[in-house]
């Protein structure tokens, strides 16, 4: 493949810039493309697909690089990246946003913040809009405004075919059905059409640490005092060590939180408490991984549809095991089933454990210790998000009758599995 092939800034084995290319969040993923096609337009896209198809060369998409299966980097076949499309167009006015396929989440806040305006994005601001977006898109500002993928007005897409289309609610709308949660499996994404909303650039973020004697009877305050909160405040819990801290994030004015900070302190006695009030931009990137892309890294999720007593002290029955939940709810479970690919609108709670380590000889004890956790709630569990599966297939992200819905829409634009380096629908062509 040579630059004369196709317009784009072509990255081989051993060029400056290849390994910071193929190089993503996970440090376990170490994979040697043939060719890295940094594309700059929609144009590129195209021409590198059918690049891949007639050299018989598979296709992974790198935008943000924090798939953890690292799925993005195609061994010894074509990677393209699309981080050069990252530009960022806001108009105020119509409260509208468009946002090329590679812009990360920090840009698109960025640009939107200037004028007091936002849209549900994640909580690390190194994210690919892209990738986020195309599993659904969890963030603080779901329970306001629905998830990432409800607040999408349009999709550019460059379909297996090269073909460029749009997908929005008229046009090409089961194409814009499947897109809104059914991950990158139709298409490469090249462009979003984003609704904004006013929110100003306040937030607060609230955390209060208990002893552990203590963990079981705050985890169950906790959860009853989720089901009438407000929906500007998103709660969180963590257990790391023996320690639980509970909390909540909240989008709007500090000052109008100060009832449900009482009734958390009402919770139990708290070891420490950490009140912030913090702009919406430093909220978006406070958990951005300083050490960047240095780690190893594994996790596995659940959905909760309810958290009964059981399964919070199976929650707890690991303190040695890193483990995070937080709530849905709200605008998330305003919006019908049916409207969208994405599943699993009465989730209570999302639930993640993850770790992370540098020595790749602790690779299967980490993995294992992590599968094993997860496991004992398997059974209070209700599905699981898609963009937190790791190797164990769609089935758990999307209800029987979507699959069926998603594959004939797979067969359409996909019918020999190009877009197979994803969360895979199988197309049955």
């Amino acid at each position: 493949m040579t630059a004369t092939t196709l317009t784009l800034e072509l990255l081989h084995p051993g060029q400056p810039g290849y390994d910071e290319a193929r190089t993503v969040w996970n440090a376990m993923i170490d994979r040697r493309p043939s060719v890295i096609a940094r594309c700059h337009s929609t144009a590129d896209v195209a021409a590198a697909i059918q690049f891949a198809q007639t050299e018989d060369l598979e296709i992974g998409v790198r935008c943000g690089g924090h798939n953890i299966a690292g799925l993005a980097v195609p061994e010894s076949g074509l990677m393209i990246d699309l981080t050069p499309m990252n530009a960022v167009q806001v108009d105020p006015e119509r409260q509208v946003a468009w946002i090329q396929g590679g812009a990360l989440l920090g840009e698109l806040d960025r640009a939107t913040q200037e004028y007091g305006l936002a849209t549900t994005a994640g909580n690390v601001s190194h994210t690919g809009v892209g990738g986020l977006t195309l599993g659904g898109g969890m963030g603080w500002l779901a329970r306001q405004f629905g998830l990432a993928c409800d607040n999408v007005i349009s999709y550019e897409v460059v379909t297996a075919a090269g073909d460029v289309v749009t997908a929005s609610a008229s046009e090409n709308p089961e194409l814009f059905w499947g897109l809104r949660g059914g991950g990158g499996n139709f298409g490469i994404v090249t462009a979003f059409e984003f609704r904004l909303h006013h929110i100003g650039t306040r937030t607060l973020v609230a955390e209060f640490t208990y002893d552990w004697a203590e963990a079981f009877a705050v985890l169950r305050g906790w959860r009853d005092l989720n089901a009438t909160a407000p929906r500007q405040a998103t709660f969180t819990a963590s257990i790391v060590g023996q320690e639980l801290t509970v909390g909540f994030v909240w989008i709007g004015d500090p000052q109008t939180a100060a009832e449900l900070l009482a009734a958390f302190r009402n919770l139990g006695q708290t070891a420490a408490e950490r009140i912030e009030e913090l702009s919406y931009l430093t909220l978006q990137s406070r958990e951005d991984s300083a050490q960047g892309h240095r780690f190893r890294r594994y996790w596995k999720g659940h959905y909760f549809m309810s958290l009964p007593d059981e399964a919070i002290r199976a929650l707890l029955g690991n303190p040695g095991v890193g483990a995070s939940l937080q709530a849905y709810g709200g605008a998330i479970a305003d919006i019908a089933d049916d409207d969208a690919a994405f599943s699993h609108r009465d989730t209570q709670f999302e639930f993640v454990t993850a770790t992370r380590w540098n020595n790749p000889a602790d690779d299967a004890e980490q993995i294992a210790t992590i599968r094993a956790y997860a496991a004992t709630l398997d059974r209070y569990a209700g599905g699981a998000y898609v963009n937190t599966l790791n190797g164990e297939g769609v089935h758990r992200a999307f209800s029987p009758a979507k699959l069926a819905r998603l594959t004939t829409l797979k067969n359409n634009y996909d019918p020999t599995n190009i877009f197979h380096l994803n969360q895979n629908i199988r197309p049955t062509r």
